[in-house]
């Protein structure tokens, strides 16, 4: 994510807010929530694999721009590729671009992006995204961003698997976005030049930040600024593995999450967002965000609450 500033994570300002959270059953006042049993651990394992190899030696934080973020890279499009899923373009999975950053320098980042294609052809595209560069290596230290955002793309490739062995009705483009620590660069480069017709993009799904909660909660953003997706939405989270919550979408401030990650440049643009992701914990932006504080039972609900929305999302007729 891109905030390290910003305190996402109000349970954390008062220890009182935090027990309260975890021991009443109602959701916080303008959410809903959703309860059901634990997710077996297992279906969160193969997930967590991927966070592991994407923090491994060597990744190096996978800032914009390095060796760390060049070999997370590769890795992803072998997975693409294992998975059976096709580059977006012609020219293959990885699209580069060019920004300016905040010291004034020229920077090249690369955003992968693939194409599941769906059983309508004519059907408008979802774009499911998740950013795999993080904050690299700071004063010695490596920032490995297990939680931000290896678990983003990790469940980006699961909904890859799930495309290739059972299709959508619409089709998807799979954007693994880079640079959105630098200000969401790789996602605004994706929607001022997207390899379809803009005007074929409906949707788009956002991970980050979705594997490690104290309290078990997923929180679902966009609703509150696009009100037509809250009946799709609410019947496929009931029943979930995890706590799911909708929220953190009006308002603006630092509670509003609409602008704080990809689909920020989506909304900006006037297609509809769905963002998972948790609340802030203790390691956000720390050299802490590491693949051992991921609880894969958690990730295996975060997952399974996932798919369930892309299929309500994929019988919907529109979003807006």
């Amino acid at each position: 994510m891109t905030r390290p500033e910003r305190p996402r994570c109000l349970a954390f300002a008062a220890a009182s807010l935090v027990l309260a959270l975890l021991v009443s059953p109602r959701p916080v006042t303008g959410q809903v929530a959703a309860t059901a049993v634990p997710a077996p651990a297992s279906a969160g394992a193969a997930l967590l694999e991927s966070i592991v190899a994407l923090t491994a030696p060597g990744m190096d934080g996978r800032a914009t721009g390095t060796d760390g973020a060049r070999k997370a890279q590769a890795w992803i499009e072998a997975r693409l590729g294992a998975i059976g899923v096709r580059p977006a373009g012609p020219a293959g999975y990885a699209v580069p671009f060019t920004f300016t950053n905040k010291a004034g320098a020229s920077v090249t980042g690369t955003n992968l992006v693939a194409r599941c294609e769906g059983r309508r052809a004519d059907a408008p595209y979802l774009v499911v995204s998740a950013h795999y560069d993080h904050l690299g290596i700071r004063n010695g230290q490596t920032y490995h961003g297990a939680d931000d955002n290896a678990s983003g793309v990790a469940m980006l490739l699961h909904v890859a698997a799930r495309c290739v062995a059972t299709p959508f009705e619409h089709p998807l483009l799979l954007a693994f976005f880079d640079a959105e620590e630098a200000g969401l660069q790789g996602a605004q480069a994706f929607v001022k030049a997207p390899p379809v017709p803009a005007a074929r993009l409906a949707l788009n799904v956002n991970f980050d930040m979705v594997s490690r909660s104290a309290t078990r909660e997923i929180f679902v953003a966009g609703p509150g600024r696009w009100p037509a997706l809250r009946p799709i939405l609410e019947p496929a989270v009931a029943k979930a593995p995890v706590t799911v919550r909708f929220g953190h979408d009006t308002g603006g401030g630092q509670d509003d999450w609409t602008t704080q990650s990809d689909h920020g440049a989506f909304h900006a643009a006037g297609i509809p967002f769905i963002y998972f992701g948790v609340e802030d914990h203790p390691d956000y932006h720390q050299p802490t965000d590491t693949a051992d504080k991921i609880a894969p039972d958690f990730l295996g609900g975060v997952a399974t609450v996932v798919l369930r929305v892309l299929d309500a999302l994929d019988r919907a007729s529109a979003y807006k």
